[in-house]
């Protein structure tokens, strides 16, 4: 199988402490991965790694065969895009917003504008192309947040709890778009949440961390089935 990242006997240190053990994980490339756990678990920890924003203090990962520290920064963040729990939006229209990276990166303004509208449209929002950030409601910001993550075509999207801010109806309205989108793209997607259903709707495999270790990975049903210890039992036992 083309495994995208590869991780081996990893660990990670936050503030002098060991925040993150990752003995084994291997993404193939057009998985979506979706990461559980309880509140500061080193599920974030898992991501800012993974985007190379904290170095490990062991072990190794590779992003397409080669090691992280291998990489140049800019050509290694080209080929991410990050969604976090807040939008984190600019002041400025929705089609500024979404275009903002494709500015940065030098693309041409006819190329940008033609991207922008294509991603808005996935997205749902281009009827608020000319609205300004301000004025969204939570839903509608975090579509322009996940449009301008797309928009950059991204090679592995890395997404922080992004829906746990908006509301139920409009978090199962996204939930149900994204998940039928990275299904149509077969995008490498590692997808952090603590609700255990959007877990198994959005994933293809589920990576379960708990006390900052990673403790098992697989397919939703199996990982309720076969539980790999007590702590992990104990965690699903609302899936």
């Amino acid at each position: 199988m083309n495994q995208l990242i590869t991780i081996r006997n990893l660990l990670i240190r936050r503030n002098h402490r060991d925040a993150l053990r990752v003995e084994e994980l291997d993404i193939p490339r057009g998985e979506t991965l979706a990461v559980v756990g309880p509140n500061g678990a080193g599920k974030s920890t898992l991501l800012l790694s993974l985007a190379h924003l904290l170095k490990p203090a062991k072990g190794e990962v590779k992003y397409d065969g080669k090691h992280l520290r291998e990489w140049d920064d800019l050509e290694y963040r080209r080929k991410i895009a990050f969604v976090f729990q807040d939008p984190l939006l600019m002041d400025m229209t929705v089609e500024e917003n979404v275009a903002l990276g494709l500015k940065f990166r030098g693309v041409d303004k006819s190329e940008a504008r033609l991207r922008a509208e294509t991603w808005m449209k996935a997205m749902g929002v281009d009827s608020l192309a000319k609205r300004r950030a301000g004025q969204l409601s939570g839903g509608e910001a975090q579509r322009v947040s996940l449009a301008r993550a797309f928009v950059l075509d991204p090679e592995l999207l890395l997404m922080d709890e992004p829906f746990s801010a908006v509301d139920p109806q409009t978090r199962g309205q996204l939930l149900k778009d994204l998940s039928e989108l990275l299904a149509h793209e077969h995008r490498t997607t590692i997808f952090v949440t603590h609700n255990l259903r959007e877990a198994a709707q959005m994933g293809d495999r589920v990576a379960v961390v708990i006390g900052g270790e990673l403790k098992q990975v697989g397919k939703p049903n199996q990982i309720k089935e076969y539980p790999v210890d007590d702590l992990v039992e104990s965690f699903l036992q609302d899936f």
